[in-house]
Formats: C-alpha cells, structure tokens, sequence
C-alpha cells in the first residue's frame, strides 16, 4: 500500500511539473507579445563640453526638438545623446 500511494505522489508530482513548464512555455512564446519601442539617438550638435548632467542634456536636446538627451560614453568622452521614438 506504501508503494502505490507515493507511486501516486509521484506522478502526481510530475504531471504538476509538466503543466508548470507548458504555462511558462506557452506564455514565452505566446501570440501575446507586446511590441517594444525602439528608442533612436542622435549626438547633440548643440551641446558644449563634457556631458556629466543628465538635465542639461535633456534641455539642449528639447531644444533641438527631441523629448530625451542622455549622458553617454563615446570613446572617453561623456558625450550627450539626443533620444527619439522611432
């Protein structure tokens, strides 16, 4: 009787395992995948120096007409980034 009732848990126990793969599966490749927004950066041609504030940044590149700017790495400069949906 000991036998069968863990045989029982057992496959109990991996059929459990089994539905929790196919849902994790099935949710990772899904039909249901939201697209993400590309995001397009362009180097301010009005920014001067060294970009060390993520608000100034972002002021230069309003004015330049884009909604971001971004401190970035070019090289080992910190060089600001104006950013755009695409």
């Amino acid at each position: 009787m000991a036998s069968t009732t863990s045989s029982r848990s057992r496959r109990l126990v991996a059929s459990a395992l089994f539905v929790v793969l196919l849902l994790l599966v099935s949710s990772e490749t899904g039909p249901a995948r939201v697209a993400e927004a590309r995001h397009c950066l362009s180097q301010s041609h009005r920014f001067v120096g060294a970009c060390m504030s993520y608000r100034n940044c972002e002021g230069v590149c309003r004015t330049e007409g884009f909604p971001w700017g971004v401190c970035r790495w070019h090289g080992i400069e910190r060089k600001c980034y104006c950013k755009r949906l695409c």
